[in-house]
């Protein structure tokens, strides 16, 4: 666990000053977040909800940076072969010192303590079906990114809008092979992030959030219900 002085404002003033109005600040300082999966997607999330000020944050993945991260995943070169959470946790300290990061460097575990707040960032269906299964009925806000190529799929669900989701999971053997991040690109990551974080900001207005957004970045076509 990481901690520090509580202040959020540099030698200029409030750095929240250009999002005051769009985003809840406070309700962002008094949310704590889970983000499963920290690579392509899900390196994007932690530092998008770091520098709009969530105020507690645990990073969960196994993996190391490899050379192909850099390019895919944005991770600073001099970071290859670091644990992926130590690198996401270094450059959230480097964007808001006072925000409050837990790293688990493992597979998510069934007996491990989440936050009410879950972004799922996991390559495979069978791993999501998996997390789903854990954690229903646990969380709040639910978020899940799934990305081929240029075709991104955000799903969304809240502790009453669950059944949706469920039906999204089916068996791995329809799956496509390889992973869903074998072919990514950095802006397609980029993109599917700030579209989740959109759906978490959107909950915390009380506003209605979209369950099922398919956005084809090639043809430039999007659906969303």
């Amino acid at each position: 666990m990481t901690t520090t002085s509580s202040t959020t404002n540099g030698p200029s003033g409030d750095r929240f000053e250009r999002q005051r109005g769009l985003i809840p600040t406070l309700k962002l300082r008094g949310s704590a977040v889970t983000v499963i999966g920290v690579g392509a997607i899900g390196r994007q999330i932690a530092l998008q909800l770091a520098a709009l000020g969530i105020g507690r944050l645990q990073l969960v993945d196994f993996d190391l940076v490899e050379q192909h991260n850099v390019t895919s995943q944005g991770f600073w070169a001099t970071e290859i072969g670091l644990s992926k959470v130590d690198a996401v946790r270094s450059s959230i300290q480097q964007l808001d010192p006072t925000t409050q990061v837990e790293t688990t460097n493992d597979r998510f575990r069934p007996a491990q303590r989440i936050n009410p707040i879950v972004f799922c960032c996991v390559d495979s269906i069978s791993a999501r079906e998996a997390i789903w299964r854990s954690v229903q009925g646990k969380i709040e806000f639910w978020v899940d990114g799934r990305m081929l190529g240029e075709v991104i799929r955000i799903l969304a669900a809240t502790s009453t809008m669950q059944t949706a989701y469920g039906v999204s999971l089916f068996a791995q053997s329809e799956a496509q092979t390889g992973s869903c991040t074998t072919r990514s690109t950095i802006y397609a990551a980029s993109i599917a992030a700030g579209m989740m974080v959109h759906q978490l900001t959107r909950w915390l207005r009380n506003l209605p959030i979209d369950t099922d957004v398919c956005f084809n970045l090639l043809s430039c076509e999007l659906t969303a219900s």
